[in-house]
């Protein structure tokens, strides 16, 4: 199956079953790391992109590895703000040019390890133009595994006016970002995730 028609398919499908049962609430599975390569579980493939696309000098590698146990995504790297640059960033797409529709969900869940560094969420629908702009929200790592839950409601723009809209994403990038610091971090899982699906 492409890879944008399987997510589409697995939304499609819970979409269905919200209609049958609206009481019962599920995550939906975007990445689990089951595949072992760079492809995710339900979208495209994970790709790294740094900041040398316009001229920083920030470094990174993108693995696939295993940290205390769990098979993981892992983003290595030096962020530098050397010549206006400063960040590194995994990127998934997870919908074609109009986005995939997630309004369905209240926002995301991920699974991560790190070295206890600030990394953000950025995510772009089909109603940014300019590479700069995007919807942010952060989190701390830790050394352990740990679940953190993001709501879409506390996503900020950035660089645009435009409120974000969940049924319109196109893609989801965990970025290591704005200041010198040396990136380390493992990602488990990344889900759509309901409210009532975490009791």
């Amino acid at each position: 199956m492409p890879k944008f028609q399987s997510l589409a398919a697995v939304l499609l499908i819970h979409l269905c079953s919200m209609a049958v049962n609206p009481a019962k609430a599920t995550d939906v599975l975007i990445d689990d790391r089951s595949t072992g390569t760079l492809q995710s579980s339900n979208a495209g493939e994970w790709r790294l992109i740094t900041d040398q696309v316009m001229g920083g000098r920030s470094s990174g590698v993108v693995l696939l590895d295993q940290y205390l146990g769990r098979h993981c995504l892992r983003m290595r790297g030096s962020v530098s703000t050397a010549n206006n640059g400063g960040f590194l960033q995994i990127a998934l797409d997870v919908g074609e040019s109009k986005g995939i529709d997630a309004s369905m969900f209240d926002g995301l869940v991920l699974e991560v390890a790190g070295n206890g560094e600030h990394y953000n969420v950025h995510l772009r629908t089909s109603e940014l133009w300019l590479p700069w702009q995007s919807y942010r929200s952060d989190f701390i790592t830790r050394s352990q595994w740990r679940e953190i839950r993001l709501p879409f409601s506390e996503f900020e723009p950035y660089k645009s006016k435009k409120r974000f809209n969940p049924g319109k994403l196109v893609r989801i990038g965990v970025v290591a970002i704005g200041r010198q610091f040396d990136a380390d971090l493992c990602l488990g899982k990344i889900a759509f995730y309901n409210d009532d699906s975490g009791d």
